[in-house]
């Protein structure tokens, strides 16, 4: 039986459209090399698309669901794309639909039994399962990363959701139940101003549930603390993630 979807993003999806970082192309010709065929994907878990945007160039079709309307309807169009609001554990496709199976940044939302009993009887012959995500972001190995690492932590830690965890250790603890094919990642990396990157802090499900719990919104607080060690606030500083990617016949 499904638990209830859990939506921490509805109420962000203009934000969350706009402020999370891209996945690198080379991600994506990574993944278009594993399956035998490259005509449909299924992006589960769109969110606002970033994962399908990058998809679309590879194969003939992408068709990206979210249980959350709010987050489709903020998703970039793309002819190649379709979007469409469906819960991952259950899907209106028809079985062996699809040659790739991607999910970005949100399996440790999932239902995993339900949805990998999906993502069998929806994978084509020779179709591959992949997911991945990325952890907390690093900017200069010193003073910025000590507050950024403080808010992560002290700040906002109490009100991360349980399955941060999985997140924390890049899904490899999660059950996988594929055979695996190993994918090195290549480096996941933006230039951002201080705004920029603030933005996408303010898209955090901590710092969402922090303002809904406290009444209080931590971002100033934040910024005040990042403005004199950032320096100009229009300089751009590249802003790593480490990306983990697990992938299964």
């Amino acid at each position: 039986m499904m638990r209830p979807f859990s939506d921490h993003f509805s109420s962000l999806s203009s934000a969350y459209a706009v402020h999370r970082p891209g996945y690198p192309d080379a991600l994506f010709t990574l993944l278009a090399a594993l399956p035998v065929k490259r005509k449909r994907v299924w992006d589960c878990a769109t969110g606002s698309g970033q994962a399908a945007l990058g998809l679309a160039p590879h194969f003939e079709s992408v068709l990206a669901t979210d249980a959350s309307a709010a987050q489709v309807q903020a998703a970039t169009p793309h002819p190649r794309v379709r979007y469409a609001v469906a819960q991952a554990e259950a899907v209106p496709f028809r079985s062996g639909t699809f040659d790739l199976i991607a999910v970005a940044q949100a399996l440790h939302w999932l239902e995993l039994p339900e949805f990998y009993a999906e993502a069998r009887r929806l994978l084509a012959p020779g179709g591959v399962v992949a997911v991945w995500t990325y952890g907390r972001h690093h900017v200069d190995g010193g003073a910025i990363d000590e507050v950024l690492d403080d808010y992560y932590d002290r700040i906002v830690g109490a009100y991360w959701p349980p399955e941060r965890r999985w997140v924390e250790n890049g899904y490899r603890t999660l059950r996988f139940p594929f055979a695996e094919v190993p994918v090195a990642p290549p480096p996941m990396a933006v230039s951002w101003t201080l705004d920029e990157m603030l933005g996408y802090i303010g898209t955090w499900s901590a710092t969402a549930r922090c303002r809904t719990m406290t009444g209080l919104d931590p971002m100033p607080a934040l910024t005040d603390r990042l403005a004199p060690l950032w320096g100009d606030p229009a300089d751009r500083r590249r802003i790593e993630w480490p990306l983990s990617v697990r992938a299964g016949r």
